[in-house]
């Protein structure tokens, strides 16, 4: 076994298990809207979506529909794509920021396609319940996705004399979000950061005949 697969293997599987552990454990002790404050700027704050990450939504039921067979075609394209970019042997850095997309995604998507059959619903005066009698609160694909964590780090008002914007209030960070969303955006923002150093090894690794060949100019030095 490959050393990138060996990294692919380790951020997937830690992801997904952490990610399902953690929203379930929040779906089967928390009802909807409870919050435990970890910090004036850290809390956890149990919310679910149907749609995207940060709570974005694609709505009605054959947009939910949509979207979870996208997110699945998207998964299996995602499995092709790192197997060719670990034969490649691309910059591990890149296979690891890929790795981590792709997690996410799968985190999500499992949401989404199970947690309606095997959870009952969750609202604001009942616990959900794991595989209850009467069945799940959606079909298969149907699912929402678990949020929770909650980062009010600044809120406040816009000046009055501002345009547009005066007097409303403002508040950073305002979406709830969970470990999937946060492994997409780790794995995005590395690659952002590092695709020069990524991108150059990978042109090396895909033409490894001319990054050793010699230039016209080293030929006739010889």
């Amino acid at each position: 076994m490959s050393k990138r697969l060996k990294i692919v293997l380790l951020i997937v599987i830690g992801i997904l298990l952490a990610d399902q552990l953690i929203k379930i454990y929040i779906k089967t002790h928390f009802a909807m809207g409870d919050e435990y404050f970890i910090s004036s700027w850290f809390r956890i704050h149990f919310t679910e979506n149907p749609g995207m990450a940060f709570g974005m939504e694609f709505g009605g039921f054959w947009g939910k529909l949509a979207l979870s067979v996208f997110r699945i075609c998207a998964a299996i394209f995602g499995i092709y794509y790192l197997r060719q970019i670990i034969i490649k042997k691309y910059h591990i850095g890149y296979v690891a920021a890929i790795a981590f997309v792709f997690a996410g995604a799968v985190g999500n998507i499992l949401d989404s396609m199970f947690y309606g059959v095997f959870f009952s619903d969750s609202n604001n005066f009942e616990i959900a319940r794991f595989l209850p009698v009467e069945g799940g609160y959606a079909g298969f694909l149907h699912g929402r996705v678990v949020d929770m964590f909650y980062f009010p780090i600044v809120e406040g008002n816009f000046p009055t004399w501002l345009p547009i914007w005066g007097g409303e209030d403002y508040m950073f960070f305002r979406p709830i979000f969970n470990l999937a969303d946060a492994s997409i955006s780790t794995g995005v923002i590395l690659i952002l950061l590092f695709q020069k150093r990524f991108f150059k090894e990978n042109q090396l690794a895909e033409n490894p005949v001319e990054s050793t060949q010699p230039t016209e100019q080293e030929n006739n030095s010889i």
